[in-house]
């Protein structure tokens, strides 16, 4: 005879926590989390649908393809309640989102700072100089210097901004 769980667990209770994680799952699909994820699914495949790039271009990345694990972990850990501001975007260089799935420049303040977890595949077609590294990956984004101000920065918040 089949059995399910451990040894000390009888089935009925195996049972009912499936049940539990599977309406776990359906009411994070409908919070606002779980929306924005398929709209972002949605985007995705509109995307997807766009004739491909010619030349010179010849690697083209999809981190939320690879890389939807952590992104999910994002979208779940930052978009629980509704936000006065929503900045879309990713950054597009090869060591910000495209290796963690996650719109910030560094791996390291992914996983660290922000405490994102979860796995990133290869994406199908790798750039040699380009690997996709994940969350492992050491590299950071290089910004370029701002320009030098004429003007003296205030050394306070004006009006009460931040």
């Amino acid at each position: 005879a089949e059995t399910a769980g451990t040894v000390t667990e009888p089935v009925a209770a195996v049972e009912e926590e499936e049940e539990e994680e599977e309406e776990e799952e359906e009411e994070e699909e409908d919070d606002l989390a779980g929306r924005f994820l398929r709209l972002e699914q949605e985007q995705n495949a509109l995307l997807r649908a766009l004739p491909p790039f010619g030349e010179p271009v010849s690697h083209v990345y999809h981190p939320l393809d690879y890389a939807w694990e952590p992104h999910c972990d994002f979208v779940r850990r930052y978009c629980r309640t509704p936000k006065r501001v929503l900045f879309l975007g990713m950054n597009p260089g090869p060591f910000g989102m495209a290796q963690t799935g996650v719109p910030f420049g560094e791996a390291w303040h992914v996983r660290e700072w922000l405490r994102v977890v979860g796995g990133v595949k290869k994406p199908p077609s790798e750039h040699p100089k380009r690997p996709v590294l994940g969350l492992t990956c050491r590299r950071a984004e290089r910004s370029e210097p701002a320009p030098r101000r004429t003007a003296p920065r205030p050394t306070r918040p004006v009006d009460g901004a931040l």
